[in-house]
């Protein structure tokens, strides 16, 4: 691990929380609001921090330990994350599956969580958060799969390391669409989630933490930033692949175009709706044949 590595680690670490205060920002001016400070997401943090933590007689183990889980899965993925042609801090043959179930896991004890509650509602965002995980997840799988075949490499260092060459473009740009629509997803953004609405007929993620506060809805809060960098440095990393950056500059090209990315989906979320949730599973299922088709495309260049 150098110096470079840990540069990069440190700049998901600390620059996440900025990215969701971006894109309230940003909705705030398409409204006409003036709209929260840019930094809110710390002050709630730190806020939550020092507050005391409340849990029902009806939960266990499960649900105080999960947020602890999710972040470490979190901070686990974004360990295996490069930056460009900057290495990651953990590099292996394999790792891009361990980055995929590294959300997988953080999936599942969230989700655990909301159903040792007890709760009939938070049970219902549970069954939905799976449903929509379960398209999700072969669209990213898939679009890896098409990375690690037109680079010839099964790491994430490896795969944006090295040269896919012209002919594998097309089949990138698919991979990109692909993942733009899982990332959306993943961080319950619209269309496919409203991360301000408290109707009960539409709420997928926000449901799940309902019982959570104090220092354990801080780390919720943080995780779900870190997810939400560590999946759009991802995208980054495949639309600028190309790029010959090295160093410093590559780190620095992911932090700023991690900013750009949270103002394309703010502006995303001011000039669309969300969708009704019998129409979210065609956009994973679209995304998911997006994938197939960039895999398709890269075999076809590659046999």
């Amino acid at each position: 691990m150098n110096t470079l590595s840990i540069l990069n680690l440190l700049a998901g670490l600390i620059l996440a929380p900025l990215l969701p205060g971006i894109i309230n920002r940003t909705k705030a001016v398409f409204a006409g609001r003036h709209g929260q400070p840019v930094l809110q997401t710390y002050f709630d943090i730190f806020k939550l921090l020092r507050k005391g933590a409340v849990y029902s007689r009806t939960t266990s183990w499960v649900f105080r330990l999960s947020p602890v889980i999710g972040l470490a899965a979190v901070i686990a993925a974004m360990t295996l994350l490069p930056a460009l042609s900057a290495p990651a801090p953990v590099s292996f043959a394999g790792d891009l599956i361990l980055f995929a179930y590294c959300f997988g896991l953080l999936r599942f004890f969230l989700v655990a969580a909301a159903l040792d509650t007890g709760s009939a509602f938070e049970g219902m965002g549970a069954s939905r958060e799976v449903q929509f995980s379960a398209l999700a997840e072969p669209a990213l799988l898939l679009g890896l799969a098409a990375l690690a075949r037109a680079t010839g490499s099964l790491s994430l260092t490896g795969i944006f390391s090295a040269s896919a060459g012209p002919s594998a473009g097309p089949a990138l740009a698919l991979v990109s669409a692909a993942l733009f629509i899982v990332f959306l997803a993943e961080n319950a953004r619209i269309p496919v989630d409203d991360p301000n609405t408290h109707l009960e007929l539409t709420m997928i993620h926000e449901v799940m933490v309902l019982d959570y506060s104090g220092p354990d809805f801080a780390i919720i809060l943080y995780t779900s930033s870190l997810k939400m960098w560590a999946l759009g440095a991802l995208l980054v990393n495949v639309l600028f692949s190309f790029l010959p950056l090295h160093g410093p500059a590559a780190v620095a090209c992911v932090a700023g175009s991690m900013i750009l990315l949270s103002v394309l989906v703010g502006i995303v979320e001011s000039i669309m709706a969300r969708l009704s949730l019998l129409k979210v599973p065609q956009l994973l299922a679209g995304a998911v044949a997006i994938s197939v088709l960039a895999l398709t495309l890269v075999l076809r260049f590659t046999s």
